[in-house]
């Protein structure tokens, strides 16, 4: 972990002043906020991501946009995907840009097989393209039918964004598509926004483990090619200068890694792996409602990372969670107008 500089908070804090840097008092600030692995809590307990729909929206006036990184369900039910389609529409109602990925247990044959192939049938039922195309931060889709691969961009802080969105495991033709997104958007800060990519010890994946997309059911259908972190990072991320961070989730043990890679042309990108779902170790509740709270900040030329329960209403105890980079180079990444 590499320049980063601790900034572990302790004690209570006030939460309008110390979470955020208010978007109008600079606009070379801009506030994300990551929603890891939210399979659990419908599993288990509902009402903690109940508490995480809630503080979004009482915190809206200082959020720029939201990125759901993948598993929104546990067993790609209808009633999972009925219940997240309405969590969700209470974002779209205050307008905060936002954005959802595929993990592995939100495509499959049928309900609790999850990945075994790659449909995504449901899913797309209850996040249809055609919601999603009515959105003014809209891009566009790589196929035009589905929301397996897709962007959106914004401004915010006095920038241009651009999120890519990839589906568990992408395919060559997926990667080639947002290569040719990126290509064409130099003057725009790029987030890659997907599900399986980084481990918990802080390395792509990569080899050879149960954890990777190839060793899914997706990963021995024919005619497909599968990405892991490696082959995403290879064949996409590594090649442009714009890329400046990517979100992720999947991995269990401490559920947490970060990985600072420097690119072909010189860009540093941050890549940050959070997961606090069941299965993670001393996970409860589903998660207990950690999010990730990422501020960019051009001014200060910081990255900074704070991890907050929404159902306990403290900050993550680890100074894993809670932590800046230091020293980003932001003018380095766009080309100007």
């Amino acid at each position: 972990m590499k320049k980063m500089k601790l900034s572990y908070l302790v004690g209570v804090l006030f939460l309008g002043s110390v979470l955020f840097t208010s978007c109008s008092s600079s606009r070379q600030v801009s506030t994300f906020v990551v929603l890891p692995d939210t399979q659990t809590y419908l599993e288990q307990c509902p009402e903690v991501f109940d508490s995480q729909i809630d503080w979004l929206v009482a915190n809206r006036r200082k959020i720029d946009a939201v990125f759901q990184v993948g598993d929104l369900t546990q067993n790609n039910s209808p009633v999972e995907w009925s219940y997240m389609q309405k969590s969700f529409a209470r974002i779209e109602k205050i307008g905060i840009p936002y954005s959802v990925v595929w993990g592995n247990h939100d495509i499959g044959s049928k309900p609790g097989k999850f990945s075994d192939v790659y449909n995504t049938t449901v899913a797309n039922k209850y996040f249809p393209l055609s919601f999603w195309q009515q959105r003014k931060y809209w891009g566009a889709s790589a196929d035009g039918k589905t929301l397996d691969n897709y962007y959106i961009t914004f401004k915010s802080g006095g920038a241009d964004w651009l999120v890519l969105n990839i589906e568990f495991g992408p395919d060559d033709k997926a990667l080639i598509w947002a290569d040719s997104v990126v290509s064409m958007n130099p003057d725009k800060y790029v987030i890659l926004n997907t599900h399986a990519y980084l481990y918990s010890d802080s390395t792509l994946l990569d080899g050879k483990d149960w954890w990777r997309p190839q060793a899914y059911g997706i990963g021995q259908e024919s005619g497909r090619t599968v990405n892991d972190g490696a082959g995403i990072w290879k064949k996409l991320l590594s090649k442009h200068r714009n890329v400046i961070a990517v979100f992720c989730g999947h991995i269990l043990k401490s559920g947490v890694g970060t990985l600072v890679s420097t690119a072909e042309k010189g860009n540093r990108v941050y890549q940050m792996l959070a997961n606090f779902q069941r299965g993670v170790t001393d996970s409860k509740l589903g998660g207990e409602g950690y999010l990730r709270i990422v501020t960019f900040n051009r001014k200060t030329k910081e990255i900074d990372v704070k991890t907050y329960s929404t159902w306990n209403k403290s900050f993550h105890p680890s100074e894993h969670h809670n932590f800046t980079f230091t020293g980003v180079d932001f003018d380095g990444y766009i080309k100007h107008h």
